[in-house]
């Protein structure tokens, strides 16, 4: 069994949790998820099974698109629903559409993030969230993520209240934090904030519609037709350009070759799939750093012994 299994990640679940439950269930060890989902977070969480471990990365470094409800009026110490209380203030007045979709859209775009403690983001081979649970307060590293679109998903003109809620949309690149891009929002309209419920909606090129849960893949199991659910290891590289090789350069490929750049392959920027005239991905390639002119094997994916 080979492919990905788009899961339905429930409440209360690690991603690593969603694997050690999924190897019980289909009885194999090659299980990988792709990319790190909160336990409060629910929604889209492919999981790569046997050689589609090899493409892991490639769903990881897609795009995600979210829904959420942030709630403004007082933040947390995980940023989220989960955590304690730190800062409370009431909300004078009311925040209008307009002020809201204001901030929605400075916040679209290239922004700076800092990860917060309770985050699986790594400093000094230790992860933030270790630090957080022992108390310890540490420097934390900040990145550059790009925000596609946030959309509101409420009709009112006028939000009040000592605390006011709102749901939004929103797509995004790797590495985005949507419980700081919630305290952002706050922020920007002068208020402590925090994301009060989110589920992923899309990770790369699998959405909602596409996922089944533990129960669902239990029973499929059981009557013998998971497989037909399972989508191809290709589906994983849909946004990386494809090239079609012929038998003989294919069996270089599956060995792993270093090969000469062909003419149309020179303005590629960035790793490509070299796959067989049925469109099977053989493996991913790139430009060799050292060597101009040259394509290099970044992973092999069938190799000519295997198949």
């Amino acid at each position: 069994m080979e492919g990905i299994l788009p899961l339905y990640k429930p409440k209360g679940m690690t991603s690593h949790d969603c694997v050690f439950k999924l190897r019980k269930i289909l009885k194999m060890k090659k299980i990988g998820h792709t990319g790190t989902l909160d336990p409060d977070v629910t929604g889209v969480l492919p999981i790569c099974l046997g050689r589609a471990t090899k493409v892991a990365e490639y769903i990881t470094e897609a795009g995600k698109a979210y829904e959420g409800e942030v709630t403004i009026g007082f933040s947390t110490t995980t940023e989220d629903s989960s955590g304690e209380l730190v800062e409370r203030k009431k909300i004078n007045g009311s925040i209008s559409r307009k002020q809201l979709i204001e901030v929605l859209t400075k916040l679209t775009g290239e922004i700076t993030q800092t990860p917060p403690m309770y985050s699986a983001v790594k400093v000094n081979g230790k992860r933030l969230y270790e630090y957080a649970r022992q108390g310890i307060e540490v420097e934390r590293p900040s990145r550059v993520v790009n925000i596609y679109s946030i959309e509101l998903l409420d009709d009112r003109d006028s939000f009040n209240g000592e605390t006011i809620s709102f749901r939004f949309r929103v797509s995004c690149s790797k590495g985005t934090y949507i419980r700081t891009l919630a305290v952002m929002i706050g922020a920007e309209l002068g208020y402590p904030a925090h994301m009060s419920e989110l589920i992923r909606i899309q990770s790369a090129s699998y959405f909602l519609d596409d996922c089944l849960t533990f129960e669902e893949i239990e029973k499929r199991v059981e009557a013998g037709i998971l497989e037909e659910k399972i989508r191809p290891l290709e589906s994983a590289l849909s946004h990386l350009p494809k090239y079609t090789i012929n038998d003989t350069v294919a069996k270089k490929v599956q060995n792993g070759a270093v090969l000469p750049t062909a003419h149309h392959l020179l303005n590629i920027n960035g790793p490509f799939v070299f796959e067989t005239i049925d469109h099977i991905a053989l493996a991913i390639y790139d430009h060799h750093q050292q060597k101009q002119g040259l394509l290099k094997p970044v992973k092999v994916l069938r190799n000519e012994q295997l198949g």
